[in-house]
């Protein structure tokens, strides 16, 4: 098997032997059924591939669609001028640089239609474009727009600079309505949909696909065609694993599965990371790789949106998180347009959405990617501590892994934005969040008050409480005043209770524990 990394050319998959997962009957269904449409989706989600596939298929190449799904359904296969923009390359740009790299992918179509001495300004210039291909073929135009919020992505927080990148991309799209009787078709892609650029704004008749249930698996790899188109990577893999099928098939959910993208979706994997899955014959953290969140780690500051949040539930309504990122009020829109937290249920009485983290991968990544900015320089460190401390807590020996954690926090460095309980609270939730696939929950309420920490393990709850700068003892004391083990009762599982003060003595960081 030759597996697509990084290929998002359609032409070359096929023409190379590449796996090609079958969604050419959706590129069918939406250019047969309308002309406008905007999808977003997630970084590695195969949008750059989606748009190749509808620029192969309305250029009428027939030949590369043998055996799959369009070929029964495309009677015609009409060839259509088609005009593809990429706008990934607009990154990181100020607005001269902007306007000159929007001349630049102008300039590579225009030599195609042969235009020579081109119009003054970018909108001026797409509309020749149109009109040209247009005029030299007889047939309307396909205008395919990629990536088309890339050069406002890393500014949509800044307004100045916001507001003059989005009159550059504004006034770049407006052909789209001008010239809207010479269009056959016309696609856009994004991560997020900025309110006020024109295509939103002036093209009233676009249809907006990212939460159609009919078009919720057109990105990604659905677990239906996982199963169907994809045996044989399925049971290579189960191979190289030394694990049955069906053992394979629920670790790969487990790691890859778990997003949503309508109230009534499939239940779809990240193609990223399975894709680099069945290729190297084992299951890893991709996705975290082939990007950093430093951004999104800005952004939990801006938003006061604490680590520990991220595990949780979060309910929202449609309008709170499918919303532009230019006027968001929570991180909540960002966290879900990035591919961090993902549908995972919604409330037909109330309209609420419940988000959450999508699978293992993202919560490992995610979390992993949040250490170093708790403890400074030591998270390689913190990462072999974790993995020894997950070995412990397996078993139940809690005095043992914490006796590791704190021969490791004595060696990350004291400073002062380090010295209150929030931040080692938020700290120890990371590392236990890391530990393995087990529940934590930071402050949940109970009819006595709030807990500090709970884990919950196959077997064993364990309910903890933390102190700064006091004692571990009245940190256990608390719990048993509070009487916080009443709320596992009925759990069937063993309750143990634990006290933590974290302290610094002599600028060490120190912590001691009492297990009750």
């Amino acid at each position: 098997m030759i597996y697509p990394i990084g290929i998002q050319n359609f032409e070359s998959l096929i023409n190379d032997g590449y796996v090609y997962v079958d969604k050419t009957a959706l590129v069918y269904q939406m250019a047969t059924t309308g002309r406008y449409y905007f999808l977003s989706r997630p970084r590695g989600f195969g949008k750059s591939l989606l748009l190749s596939t509808l620029e192969a298929y309305l250029s009428g190449k027939k030949e590369l669609f043998k055996g799959l799904a369009i070929e029964k359904l495309e009677k015609e296969w009409t060839e259509y001028p088609v005009l593809h923009f990429d706008l990934s390359g607009g990154k990181h740009m100020e607005k001269d640089q902007l306007e000159r790299y929007l001349g630049f992918i102008l300039e590579m179509e225009e030599k195609k239609w042969g235009i020579t001495q081109p119009q003054i300004d970018a909108n001026n210039r797409l509309t020749e474009l149109i009109f040209t291909a247009y005029e030299k073929t007889g047939k309307q135009v396909v205008v395919l727009i990629d990536e088309y919020d890339a050069p406002m992505l890393d500014v949509a927080h800044e307004q100045e600079q916001l507001d003059a990148l989005r009159n550059i991309m504004r006034n770049f799209f407006s052909p789209l309505k001008f010239c809207e009787a010479k269009l056959r078709f016309v696609f856009l892609t994004g991560i997020t949909k900025f309110s006020q650029v024109s295509i939103f704004s002036e093209l009233n008749n676009i249809t907006l696909i990212s939460m159609d249930k009919d078009y919720a698996g057109i990105c990604g790899i659905t677990q239906e065609e996982l199963l169907t188109q994809m045996q044989e990577d399925i049971d290579m893999l189960a191979k190289s694993q030394d694990l049955t099928r069906e053992a394979t098939i629920a670790k790969l959910k487990e790691h890859y599965d778990g997003y949503h993208f309508a109230k009534v979706s499939p239940d779809v994997f990240n193609p990223y990371s399975l894709l680099n899955c069945f290729a190297d014959g084992r299951m890893d953290d991709y996705w975290f790789g082939s990007g950093t969140p430093t951004y999104l780690i800005n952004m939990m500051r801006k938003y006061d949106f604490l680590p520990a949040d991220l595990g949780e539930t979060i309910e929202v309504g449609k309008k709170d998180f499918d919303a532009p990122t230019e006027t968001m009020t929570t991180i909540v829109p960002l966290l879900y347009q990035s591919g961090y937290v993902t549908i995972k249920g919604y409330d037909k009485p109330t309209k609420l959405y419940q988000l959450a983290l999508p699978n293992q991968e993202i919560r490992v990544g995610l979390y992993g990617s949040l250490l170093p900015h708790y403890l400074t320089d030591k998270s390689a460190k913190a990462n072999t501590t974790i993995a020894k401390m997950s070995v412990l807590v397996k078993k139940g020996d809690m005095d043992a892994a914490f006796c590791l954690l704190n021969d490791f926090l004595e060696t990350v460095p004291y400073c002062d934005n380090t010295n209150y309980e929030g931040h080692w609270q938020q700290t120890l939730y990371i590392m236990f969040a890391l530990l393995t696939n087990y529940s934590i929950h930071v402050e949940p309420h109970t009819a006595k008050g709030r807990i500090d920490i709970t884990m919950e393990t196959d077997d064993t709850i364990y309910v903890m409480e933390l102190k700064f700068n006091k004692s571990a003892e009245e940190a256990l004391a608390q719990i048993e005043a509070k009487h916080y083990v009443d709320a596992f009762k009925m759990s069937g599982k063993k309750v143990v209770k634990i006290g933590l003060n974290f302290s610094v003595k002599d600028e060490v960081n120190c912590l001691e524990w009492k297990i009750g």
